[in-house]
């Protein structure tokens, strides 16, 4: 059975049957997969589900997120961005899924454990595997159906993973709302414009792919083929133009949620509005939202970006006719400099329909403004009239010669790919970056303009254009240029690349330049610059003369339509007085108890923990607790594994232990002093909870640094190279933080948390999203601190490796202690004995003993000093009189179990 074509407004009868129910059972039982709850402790607990999944030729890396029980509820598929993983959207999933989604993530063929070529998006390939991952959530019994095999899903993704959403639309009818991201529509049209090839764009692509071989070979020779010949043919447009969601335009007929980067060179706003265009053209709803941030960084406005995606869903998934989607067309307007935390001031503007990029066109008369000496930092000195190029008049004015010189080189620069965010986004603050070179550009200015312009779209030109040889190559940009000549901002740094070939030269052409929303004051000019070379370009290598002259105005769109919101009064006005009525009344309220904490105690000055009758009830709950009676002490040197079930409490005692929450009863002492919110002794505690926030275009060090004058301490308080060398980065620490792996940004982030050397750490999940070696690598950077007499406190769900790691451990269940002692009394029970050695054994002398009669098994330690040894009818006494006659250097014997089975047991023994 197929949906109606406007399947957003037509809903079939919702038969999801029996059957569903019985095949999800049955696919859980036969798969494999682990489930993990990813809820704190004092919210709905929220699991998660990990499976490989073989569909297509490959074996997919798969989460699944549910929460609130077995009740019917739509699905969300969330693709992550080019060289990601499925770990890049667990923290939306999680959201997701808490606000009552079934979520599925992934990782795309060639990257995170997900095997298979990169095939960027191919129909057969990752479109292909989207499909698999719809008909693996039609056969969960928790997931709400539209017709048998059919569920209510929507799909979301962040640039490759928002173009998959699309892909996905087009493809698989099932498909019932997309929300993709900074993402494109004509991947061709995206990285070879106008016939241009984007090369800087496509070698950071190809690189952060894994390198050329990890993707399918005919993608590989299309990419070397265009890289070596500098310019695209019409069989790498074609191989990049199947693989695009406008190859299926006419098939995309749900509703689309559309948020674009304004800083983006990669995929600019046109993208965007192709994808507006399309999908409005089919007769489904559609918004667009241009973000601050993109490819070339910026804010990305995360949380607003995920709750308008979440609305999104909730209308056009739940149906919730209630919910407020947002308008039909919104910005992000930047303008001014908070004075109070020196942040760029936002504000959004908003029509009721998507005006396009060419709406409310004002026409701005320009003349020839000759060249300027070569420009950096916006600063320019040459007047209108003045410059090397030769210049004439011409009847559709000046007419201005420059050269493309030999080898392209030195080329001009307006963005930096990938790095230029921070750049583009001063861009709306009156201040930017650009180098244009002498004889290599034409220039064409307006004369000041008598009031404010906002330009909300793509300007356009209409010019002639001759070159003394083969095609012309062109970039265009428009400056924003100060009354005085002196500054000239290039408004996201964004520029326009045209191939004007032989059959088009010396007839007017129309050019279209970048899409942007900036304000130019008034006062100020507008200039168009016409550049034979671009840094993120390829421009022929063959010298060449080009001329140019204008054949009209240019035309500005203004979108009229498009209102800013009003600025919000300052903080201050409002929140001053407010706050003085808060903190009066926080005061009569607090005194008493202020002058009731406890004083420190001697005794406990050299414990770096103590809890004592720890209790909190959940919020809302007068007989529910998270953590309740909890009592342990943690000494100097240990390294302690905080474990526990999901909703065991240990988040919770972990959130009062920082001084983040407040406990209902009991008391927590570090170092003898009692722990309040902002206690003087919480400076001797560093943690690692949630990951930390690093610039990525500073190196590892720059980010400390920053961070630890961020904390208004001595910068030789900070021991910098102290915790550097226990977290071993080494050459790393001096590339910028961009370039890590996720082993090395958890690493770094594990030294933000030892900046200070802090006696007591507190690690929650350290080894999230780490490989075997860069888990043995973490184990490594915990135990080196501890052995300087320091203390550790690690929160993780993998056993083995707390094994490995931890000296003591607490076991928690239910907000309450099962146990706590050394790892070594913990395990020490079963039918597994551990037969330390005075020597290394060796391996012929393992398969002696395994040899042994009623000996299970045997095998050695990891450092070779020992055996773990399975009995199987025989007894410890038998096993040490063998191991004497075969001369086996025994130092020790004793019982031995493996913590996981310890766990369960402790756990199966809980009190309620």
């Amino acid at each position: 059975m197929e949906k109606p074509t406007s399947r957003w407004r037509h809903r079939l009868p919702r038969t999801p049957g029996r059957w569903a129910a019985v095949v999800a059972a049955l696919a859980v039982l036969a798969g494999a997969g682990t489930w993990t709850a990813v809820a704190d402790d004092t919210a709905p607990s929220v699991e998660r589900h990990d499976r490989m999944m073989k569909m297509n030729g490959v074996s997919v890396d798969t989460s699944y997120f549910t929460s609130g029980g077995s009740q019917r509820r739509p699905a969300v598929l969330i693709g992550h961005g080019f060289g990601g993983s499925k770990d890049d959207v667990r923290a939306q999933a999680e959201k997701l899924a808490a606000d009552g989604y079934a979520v599925m993530t992934w990782s795309a063929r060639g990257f995170g454990k997900t095997t298979g070529e990169i095939t960027l998006n191919a129909p057969d390939g990752e479109v292909k595997d989207v499909s698999g991952l719809i008909d693996w959530l039609a056969d969960r019994p928790e997931v709400e159906l539209d017709a048998k095999g059919d569920p209510r899903v929507g799909v979301t993704g962040a640039s490759y993973g928002g173009a998959v959403s699309l892909l996905a639309a087009g493809h698989d009818e099932r498909v019932d709302a997309v929300a993709p991201v900074i993402s494109y529509w004509d991947l061709a049209d995206a990285l070879f414009p106008d016939g241009v090839f984007k090369k800087l764009w496509a070698g950071i692509f190809v690189t952060s792919g894994g390198g050329c071989e990890k993707f399918q070979k005919q993608l590989c020779e299309m990419y070397e083929r265009v890289a070596v010949s500098g310019k695209p043919d019409a069989a790498a447009r074609a191989l990049l133009a199947e693989r695009s969601p406008a190859a299926v335009a006419d098939k995309i007929d749900v509703p689309a949620l559309i948020l674009q980067g304004q800083s983006d060179s990669l995929f600019p706003l046109g993208q965007a509005d192709a994808m507006a265009k399309a999908v409005k053209a089919n007769g489904a709803p559609v918004s667009v939202d241009w973000i601050s941030g993109g490819h070339d960084g910026g804010d990305d406005e995360g949380d607003r970006v995920e709750a308008r995606v979440g609305a999104w869903f909730d209308r056009y998934l739940k149906e919730d006719e209630g919910v407020d989607t947002g308008p039909g067309f919104r910005v992000t307007r930047t303008g001014g400099v908070d004075s109070t935390d020196g942040q760029a001031l936002k504000r959004g503007a908003s029509s009721a329909t998507y005006p396009g990029l060419t709406s409310g066109g004002r026409k701005i008369t320009l003349t020839g403004g000759g060249q300027q000496p070569a420009t950096g930092g916006g600063q320019g000195s040459a007047k209108a009239g003045e410059g090397s190029g030769g210049q004439d008049a011409a009847p559709g004015g000046t007419t201005q010669t420059f050269r493309n010189p030999a080898g392209a080189n030195p080329p001009s620069i307006s963005a930096l790919p990938g790095v230029g965010g921070g750049l583009s986004q001063l861009s709306s603050l009156g201040v930017g970056f650009s180098l244009d070179f002498p004889g290599q550009y034409a220039r064409f200015e307006s004369a000041p303009l008598d009031s404010a312009v906002h330009v909300t779209g793509s300007p356009t030109v209409r010019v002639n254009v001759k070159a003394d040889q083969g095609d012309a190559v062109l970039f265009g940009k428009v400056y924003d240029v100060s009354p005085d000549g002196a500054q000239q901002v290039l408004p996201n740094q964004l520029v326009a690349p045209y191939r004007i070939t032989a059959d088009e030269q010396g007839k007017p052409v129309e050019l279209t330049l970048p899409a942007v929303d900036h304000e130019v004051e008034a006062g100020h000019r507008l200039r168009l610059v016409l550049s034979a070379t671009d840094l993120g370009y390829a421009s022929p290598a063959e010298p060449a003369t080009y001329t140019v002259s204008l054949d009209g105005p240019l035309t500005v769109p203004t979108a009229p339509g498009v209102k800013t919101a009003a600025a919000a009064l300052p903080w201050w006005t409002w929140g001053l007085p407010a706050a003085a009525v808060v903190i009066a009344a926080a005061l009569l309220l607090t005194a008493r108890r202020r002058t009731a904490t406890p004083a420190p105690d001697p005794a406990l000055a050299g414990v770096p923990l103590q809890i004592t009758d720890l209790s909190k009830k959940y919020a809302k709950s007068a007989d529910r607790y998270a953590v309740r009676d909890l009592g342990f002490r943690v000494e100097k040197g240990q390294v302690l594994g905080l474990l526990g079930p999901n909703g065991a409490g240990k988040t919770t005692t972990l959130r009062m232990l920082m001084g983040l929450i407040t406990p209902d009863a009991g008391e927590i002492r570090v170092f003898g002093h009692a722990i309040r919110p902002g206690a003087p002794v919480l400076s001797r505690v560093g943690s690692f909870v949630e990951g930390a926030g690093f610039l990525p275009h500073l190196s590892g060090r720059s980010n400390l640094e920053l961070y630890w004058q961020a904390t208004g301490r001595p910068a030789e308080d900070a021991h910098i190279d102290e915790a550097l060398e226990i977290a071993g980065l080494g050459d790393a620490l001096a590339r910028a933080v961009r370039t890590y792996s996720q082993g090395m940004r958890q690493r770094l982030a594990i030294a933000q948390a030892m900046l200070g050397m802090p006696d007591l750490l507190i690690l929650d999940e350290p080894t999230n999203g780490l490989d075997p070696p860069q888990i043995r690598e973490m184990r490594d950077v915990m135990i080196r601190y501890a052995a300087g007499g320091r203390t550790v406190i690690v929160s993780s769900h993998l056993l083995s490796e707390v094994e490995q790691s931890c000296t003591h451990l607490v076991v928690m269940d239910r907000g309450r202690l099962v146990q706590a002692g050394p790892v070594a009394e913990i395990t020490g029970s079963g039918d597994m004995l551990l037969v330390t050695t005075a020597g290394e054994v060796a391996e012929p002398l393992v398969d002696k003993v395994a040899a042994l009669p009623g000996i299970g098994s045997a095998a050695r330690l990891d450092d070779g000093h020992g055996l773990l040894v399975r009995l199987d009818g025989a007894t410890a006494a038998q096993l040490v009189a063998d191991l004497v006659r075969l001369d086996v250097p025994v130092t020790g014997v004793g019982p031995h179990r493996r913590l996981e089975e310890a766990f369960l047991t402790l756990i199966s023994q809980g009190t309620a």
